[in-house]
């Protein structure tokens, strides 16, 4: 058995947050602490949000990230850092986040000698050219990578996404995965009222987008798709479940789609299950814990082929896959899935089964041996001796 250890969790987003960072962190930390560490987690104030929830929590001062009013940065708090993990200091630490508070934990850390692990969630440096701030990309780049490499190593989704940074300048780089709720994300919360409440009736069509709806996930080629779809199948209903600063607009002008807002734990679970067909059109995920959530719901997946679906899925057998970088190749194979009602049955029976190997427990078990790994040799996790245990994939 594992020695229990002490470790700190540092991310400018966490529950009570929704995204698929903050969600990937719940689940990892509560792992570990069924495995009988102790962990503690540093992130930004939620005003009117923090009342209650977890119990060993330090609390720092915070702004809306612009774009992002959901998610907050947090402020720079390495004398508050440094007085927490003086009086009860981490075994090693898990940064997941790159904004102020997390360069201050990493330097911080470093200061007293506490290995750090920094995790790559998010792709800001593509996410700029989607806020008219494509002329920092280059700039927020090499950030990144200068963070991430004074730490300890980098952990990451996918190996793709590890050799693609990899060749970028990225340093000490480990693949832990993800995982998807299978009890939760499941055919059998289909729900019957919700298809009616959306117009769809029991043997009608469903296209379901859940995500952020904002620039960089690309919904109206989700929508375009969806257009293109209802050509061949009128009685064609398009749900989108989430929020975000383009939803006022698409919601404007495409009366026709269902916007069901912000959707969590069983309502989301029931949104899913009650679609048949799942549009997920972003290329710029670092893996989209969505698509898991859609192929174990029975779904059919189309998305582009990079990230989670590509890992996870097979074009034409568990899934529809779609070449980076072709929006109209996109639109024409949910078309043709559209019109071939008995390829879209094959696919959704082979979607579950699909993403049977992405199980939690195996990522928790993984994330736990990287930190617990730091934390007794001090090493950068891809020295010879450490790698191959931690890069499993």
């Amino acid at each position: 058995m594992t020695d229990r250890r002490r470790f700190c969790v540092v991310s400018e987003t966490y529950p009570p947050d929704i995204n698929g960072v903050a969600l990937t962190l719940r689940h990892l930390v509560h792992g570990l602490r069924a495995h009988g560490h102790a962990v503690s987690i540093v992130r930004p104030r939620r005003p009117g949000l923090d009342g209650g929830g977890d119990h060993d929590v330090t609390l720092v001062g915070g702004v809306a990230l612009p774009g992002y009013r959901d998610v907050r940065l947090g402020f720079p708090g390495r004398g508050q850092l440094r007085e927490a993990w003086t009086r009860r200091r981490p075994d090693a630490m898990y940064v997941a986040t790159e904004g102020p508070l997390g360069w201050s934990a990493v330097v911080t850390a470093a200061r007293l000698g506490i290995p750090v692990v920094t995790g790559f969630h998010t792709n800001f440096h593509i996410y700029a050219q989607h806020y008219r701030l494509g002329w920092l990309r280059r700039a927020v780049f090499g950030y990144l990578r200068h963070f991430h490499n004074r730490t300890r190593g980098t952990l990451v989704a996918t190996a793709d996404l590890r050799d693609h940074l990899h060749a970028l300048g990225f340093q000490n780089l480990s693949v832990i995965g993800r995982g998807v709720d299978r009890r939760r994300f499941n055919p059998e919360r289909r729900s019957r009222a919700l298809r009616a409440a959306w117009g769809a009736s029991d043997d009608g069509l469903v296209a379901l987008y859940v995500g952020r709806v904002a620039s960089e996930k690309n919904v109206p080629l989700a929508i375009e798709a969806y257009r293109a779809m209802r050509r061949v199948v009128p009685s064609l209903v398009f749900a989108v479940v989430g929020d975000g600063p383009l939803r006022p607009a698409l919601q404007s002008t495409n009366p026709d789609v269902r916007f069901c807002g912000m959707q969590t734990g069983e309502a989301l679970a029931a949104h899913y299950a009650s679609a048949d067909v799942f549009l997920f059109p972003s290329e710029t995920e670092t893996f989209g814990n969505v698509c898991l959530e859609a192929a174990a719901s029975g779904l059919a997946v189309v998305a582009y082929d990079y990230a989670a679906a590509h890992v996870y899925l097979a074009h034409g057998y568990s899934g529809v896959l779609v070449p980076s970088g072709r929006p109209e190749t996109f639109v024409d194979r949910a078309v043709t899935l559209a019109s071939s009602p008995s390829w879209m049955r094959d696919i959704r029976r082979n979607a579950r089964a699909a993403v049977a190997e992405a199980d939690w427990d195996r990522v928790v078990e993984r994330f736990e041996q990287i930190l617990t790994t730091a934390a007794a040799t001090g090493c950068p996790m891809t020295t010879p001796a450490a790698r191959p245990a931690l890069e499993a994939t």
